[in-house]
């Protein structure tokens, strides 16, 4: 029996058209690494060797363009925003990954226990993430911040309370899909501890479910971080964050408005670079997933 030319000619152009938007996907990622390690470095060094200038020197008058000693402009104060927007770049880098990373460590515990013991401890984790679920993000961060006061702190515990549910929740997921498998059940009958089963055979095999949601929920902190600060409930002044950048900056969007574009610019490409390389993190931890969880 042969195959017809034009149901032929279909598998092959089908084939092309996925190899096509693999390359795509492929490119627009490497972009995506680019674009966010030029900003990290550049940051980093900026911070560390004062190269950009002072955050506190008054290099010009009030507002105005780009110069030499403030190639950005300056603010409301006469302070060029170069150092300032690389200050800002850093603090907002900082509480975002430092709340994502204790959000993903205690998400990768209460969804390791959950799922791995069901029963009483899966209904008692997964009510009390479903009561933080409930809230809307940004109200239940300036809940928070109200509690605690405004602050770094407030801001990190904020996006951890935010982004706990959602990674618990998928944590808990892939590790009961996991747990039900035959090298997790000969563990436990041949009287594997508990910590060594979760250590050796479980992390490993939803290590990958742990990346993609963290890298979503570091794009979904950048986000409240500057939200929070745009309210006046997250950093406060003399340091600078992105959201804190963008409130002055609103101040004046008439007679300076590099002011509130460069930073809300910055904050904008940052999301969208995470968000991307998220979504390759994904495409390339599922197939594996699929094809082998041992």
């Amino acid at each position: 029996m042969t195959i017809a030319p034009t149901a032929v000619h279909r598998v092959r152009a089908a084939t092309r058209t996925t190899r096509g938007a693999w390359r795509n996907s492929d490119l627009l990622l490497r972009v995506a690494l680019v674009v966010l390690g030029l900003v990290v470095v550049t940051t980093v060094v900026a911070v560390f060797t004062g190269l950009a200038g002072s955050t506190s020197a008054t290099v010009g008058g009030r507002l105005e363009g780009a110069s030499a000693l403030a190639p950005l402009g300056t603010d409301n104060l006469g302070r060029s925003l170069l150092p300032r927007l690389f200050q800002g770049i850093g603090t907002t880098l900082v509480v975002s990954i430092v709340a994502v990373a204790c959000s993903a460590v205690l998400s990768t515990v209460l969804g390791l226990l959950a799922g791995y013991y069901g029963g009483g401890v899966s209904e008692t984790v997964m009510r009390v993430v479903d009561v933080l679920y409930s809230f809307p993000a940004l109200v239940l961060a300036i809940l928070v911040s109200a509690l605690i006061g405004p602050g770094r702190p407030a801001a990190i515990i904020s996006i951890v309370v935010i982004t706990i549910p959602l990674m618990t929740r998928v944590v808990r997921l892939a590790t009961r899909a996991v747990a039900e498998r035959d090298f997790i059940v000969s563990a436990r009958i041949s009287g594997v501890r508990v910590p060594r089963i979760f250590l050796r055979r479980l992390l490993p095999n939803i290590a990958g479910t742990i990346a993609v949601q963290a890298s979503y929920a570091l794009s979904v902190a950048i986000l409240v971080e500057g939200g929070l600060s745009f309210l006046g409930f997250g950093v406060q002044v003399p340091e600078a964050s992105l959201g804190l950048l963008i409130q002055q900056g609103m101040l004046y969007m008439t007679q300076a408005p590099q002011l509130l574009i460069i930073p809300g610019a910055v904050l904008v490409v940052s999301i969208l670079c995470i968000n991307i390389i998220g979504d390759g993190l994904r495409d390339r931890f599922e197939p594996r997933e699929t094809r082998s969880l041992s």
